[in-house]
Parts: structure tokens; sequence; C-alpha cells
């Protein structure tokens, strides 16, 4: 049987087949090739205000996805590339962190297909060591609220993958393009919905946590001990303790 395309009509399809408790309204747009998602969901977003729907644009392809500090985002043919906006909670006091409810939604679908992914502060997913996937949140602000949040997500598929990384061909793990944005999908909802609960979200976190030994910072050793409540990476030493913070 040949493999479903993925478009808006198949992701809405998968979608409803996917098991979700805490299902969103979504909008869907799906390009066979764009510069970056980001982009093309920036022009959304400035032609139509986000209102009460979660927003997604997924691409096939991105010709110039950056992640992280502005680092180039490879995104070949047959892996997952996308940008959402969801709802989010707007008082910053009381709402989780959303790298790590992110990461965590992430995982636990991960886990239904049989994986054990770890999360490698502050924004990646790790299998057996090797990168699977990546993410880029950010919150979008108006007078010291909280509109709405951001997620640009990155999961290596079928596509060829540079080294330190890992497909879930690789792994074994077969999944059409579809069913594997529905489950991205579902995993951007539980975040949604774990949102102003960030005990739970870093108590799932550090369940998780990669923790490859010693690291350097600031001139120092350190040993990681787990994770703030605000997502900071939390560290200790002969000398004290610190809390490593990344803003994106």
């Amino acid at each position: 049987m040949a493999e479903q395309p993925l478009s808006a009509a198949s992701l809405a399809q998968q979608l409803r087949q996917v098991p979700g408790d805490y299902p969103l309204p979504w909008r869907m747009q799906v390009r066979s090739i764009c510069a970056s998602t980001e982009l093309e969901l920036d022009r959304w977003l400035q032609r139509e205000s986000i209102g009460a729907a979660a927003r997604v644009v997924v691409a096939h392809r991105q010709g110039f996805g950056h992640g992280q500090q502005g680092r180039v985002w490879s995104s070949p043919a047959g892996g997952l590339w996308l940008s959402a906006a969801l709802p989010w909670t707007p008082d910053p006091d009381r709402a989780a962190s959303l790298a790590l409810a992110v990461a965590v939604g992430v995982a636990l679908q991960l886990e239904e297909l049989g994986l054990e992914p770890a999360i490698k502060w502050p924004n990646d997913l790790l299998v057996s060591g090797l990168k699977l996937c990546g993410f880029l949140p950010r919150l979008a602000w108006r007078s010291g609220r909280v509109r709405y949040a951001r997620v640009g997500l990155g999961l290596n598929g079928t596509n060829s993958v540079p080294a330190g990384a890992v497909s879930l061909q690789q792994l074994r793990v077969r999944q059409r393009p579809a069913a594997l944005g529905a489950r991205v999908l579902r995993a951007l909802e539980w975040a949604a919905a774990a949102a102003e609960q960030p005990e739970l979200v870093r108590r799932q976190a550090q369940q998780r946590l990669w923790n490859p030994g010693p690291l350097d910072h600031d001139g120092q050793r350190w040993s990681i001990t787990g994770l703030s409540l605000d997502g900071g990476l939390q560290l200790e030493n002969a000398s004290g303790s610190t809390v490593l913070r990344r803003r994106f």
C-alpha cells in the first residue's frame, strides 16, 4: 500500500485516531517546502489573531530552518518539521516551563512507540544518547502577560541524519508522517493542559532527565542534581550550588 501523503486532511484524520485526553481545536497548514515554518506561522498570526484555536504549520522540507541561537536546522524530506501556536496560561508566575512541558509531552508519545527518550536540557530529546528531536519554545507577550506559546519542532523520521543524531527509521519505528504529526500535536496538547502545573511538569521531566556526568560551567566542574520549577538546570559542586537557565 502506498504511504498516505501528509496533508492537512490526513493530519486531521490521524488526529482523530490518536487518543488524547486534552484535545484542542487545531487549524492546520501543510507546505511541501518552505523557507521556515516559523516564518509561515509569523505571517499567519499577523493576518489573523490566534483566537481560541491552536495553529500548526507543517512542512515536508524546510530550506532555511533555524534552531537555538540561530543555528541552521537541517530539515530534509522524511522528517517532521513544524511550528505551532497554542494556548498558555497568561500569568507567568503560575506557569510551568514551556520547554519542559513540551519535552515531557513528546517523550510520553515516543514512549507509546516503545522508545525510552531522555530529555537533554534544555530542548532536545535523545534516544541511546543520540538526538531524535529538537524544539524551540518561546512565549508571545503583551503588557506583561502571556498571549500564547509557540513551539518550533523537528523530529527525525526517515530522513538522513548528521553525526550524533538518530532517526525513527534507524530505531526500527515506523510511523506514517500524518500519524507522527498527530502524535506531536497530542504532545503539545499535553503541554498546554499542564501549563498551570509546574510541579507535575518538573517531576515528569526530572524522571527523564539525561545526566551524562559532570559538566563545565563558569570555569568549574558541576554535577547535575535536578530541575527547578521554572525549568532551570540545578547544579552543585564542593563550592555550592547554582541554577543554569536558558533563554530562547
